[in-house]
């Protein structure tokens, strides 16, 4: 799971395995350890039809119902966005790159840009 925070702009990108945990979990966390601190990063199910963020502590916490949960696990549906407050909110499935990268991308979606 990549988070790109920019401003009052937060994204979330998830590979295969990381939709297909959190559609089975409802849960899906990382942690980035820092000198004597841990930032966690996590995507929860809540009960709302609309995405919403807390920041609490050293967590984030971006909250999406189950039925968004499912449409990004079982369709072709790219992502979600929405507004939680003045922060503008984004998951979206990982597409594999199309320039040149060096970071692995096999569990990335294909790219729809790429014609194979």
């Amino acid at each position: 799971m990549k988070i790109r925070i920019k401003g009052n702009s937060l994204r979330y990108r998830l590979t295969k395995t990381e939709v297909e945990k959190l559609w089975s979990l409802g849960i899906l966390e990382e942690r980035t350890q820092f000198a004597g601190k841990t930032l966690v990063y996590a995507i929860e199910t809540a009960k709302a039809d609309k995405l919403s963020a807390n920041f609490i502590g050293d967590k984030i916490v971006l909250y999406m119902s189950k039925k968004m949960i499912d449409e990004l696990h079982n369709t072709d549906k790219v992502g979600f966005d929405d507004r939680s407050e003045s922060v503008s909110l984004l998951i979206e499935k990982d597409f594999v790159c199309i320039d040149n990268t060096n970071e692995d991308q096999s569990d990335n979606y294909p790219n729809p840009q790429l014609k194979c």
